[in-house]
C-alpha cells in the first residue's frame, strides 16, 4: 500500500479555527502551517486597485532655493510639493534601476 505525502492533492484539510481577535490569529498562524488549512494550488491572484502603498515618515533638509523651486513647481502644476517630490524620486529611482515608467504610483 502506498503512503501519500503530504503534497499530495487529496490531502484532508483541518478547518479552520474560530479567532476572538487579530492578535489570537496573528498567534496561531505563526505557528502553524497554513497548507493544513489551505489548497494554495487553487489559489488565485488578486488585484486591490485601490489599496494605498505603505508610507514612512521622513526629516529631510533642503537647501531653502531648492525648496523653493520644488514648491513654485508643484504650484504651476497645482499639487502638494511633496507630492510632487515623491514623484520625481520614484522617476529617479526607477531610472537609475533600469525601469523607466513601468511602476504604477500615486502622487499622494
Amino acid at each position: 500500500m502506498k503512503r501519500r505525502s503530504k503534497t499530495t492533492k487529496h490531502k484532508k484539510l483541518k478547518p479552520f479555527p474560530k479567532f476572538a481577535n487579530e492578535d489570537d490569529e496573528r498567534e496561531f498562524w505563526a505557528t502553524h502551517d497554513s497548507t493544513d488549512y489551505v489548497d494554495w494550488s487553487k489559489a488565485q491572484r488578486v488585484e486591490l486597485p485601490n489599496l494605498k502603498p505603505s508610507t514612512t515618515m521622513i526629516s529631510i533638509r533642503l537647501p531653502t532655493a531648492l525648496l523653493n523651486e520644488l514648491k513654485a513647481l508643484a504650484r504651476t502644476r497645482d499639487v502638494a510639493y511633496q507630492a510632487l517630490m515623491k514623484v520625481y524620486l520614484a522617476d529617479r529611482v526607477d531610472e537609475d534601476l533600469g525601469r523607466g515608467r513601468h511602476r504604477k504610483r500615486q502622487a499622494g
